[in-house]
């Protein structure tokens, strides 16, 4: 079912990623970490569907997106980067691979982020985040999208992996075999991944190969 939304207001949140905040249609809701098909209500667009994570919650009078702009793609998040208030997204049923199953270990690449924030927002507002840990990998420390936010709600049990930026103020590191044996207290915790592709499927591998149950790695792609 497809639903015409209202944008109520679209926010910097780093450089390159925007926050789009709409209307809420009635009676529409969905899991924390789940996502929707979007586009652009306009004739050459509305086709064009992309899967973006809510970032709101339930409880939110509007839909919330956080979105990573490529402007130098022709593409949908081009154009979502041109979108003001009062322009219009058409939003579809919700779908996901990822829920939160319990505590555990969170590893996010750049805007793989997005299922966790709702997630996170949610654990928070009902005062159960503890027993969580993340490790948030992103290329330069400009990338690292709300950390101010993460810190409040993880304060030490998050770790921020840089890795194309030599004189960062965090790890530089990539997430890899290594650092998941350095890191990783015990592997028969429950993991949930989500990044670029490549790098789900090797961080899958790498649990595995250190013992975690493929039952208990939720994977989703971003």
């Amino acid at each position: 079912m497809e639903h015409i939304v209202r944008i109520q207001s679209v926010g910097d949140v780093t450089h390159n990623v925007k926050r789009f905040r709409t209307d809420k249609p009635s009676g529409y809701s969905f899991t924390p970490g789940h996502a929707t098909e979007v586009s652009i209500n306009k004739e050459e667009w509305k086709d064009e569907k992309r899967p973006f994570t809510f970032t709101s919650l339930n409880q939110d009078p509007f839909l919330e997106f956080t979105i990573k702009i490529y402007p130098d793609h022709n593409g949908v998040t081009e154009q979502l980067g041109k979108l003001k208030p009062g322009d219009e997204l058409i939003v579809r049923d919700t779908w996901g691979a990822i829920e939160y199953k319990g505590p555990g270990y969170i590893i996010a690449g750049g805007a793989g982020i997005t299922p966790y924030l709702a997630i996170l927002r949610d654990l928070q507002r009902e005062g159960d985040v503890k027993g969580n840990t993340l490790f948030f990998s992103n290329k330069t420390d400009k990338d690292i999208i709300l950390k101010d936010e993460l810190d409040g709600m993880l304060d030490e049990n998050v770790k921020y992996v840089i890795t194309d930026q030599e004189d960062t103020d965090y790890i530089n590191a990539y997430i890899d075999k290594d650092f998941l044996l350095n890191n990783v207290e015990d592997f028969d915790s429950r993991f949930y991944v989500c990044g670029p592709p490549e790098m789900t499927e090797q961080i899958s591998e790498i649990l595995e190969e250190l013992g975690a149950s493929a039952d208990a790695v939720q994977l989703d792609d971003q």
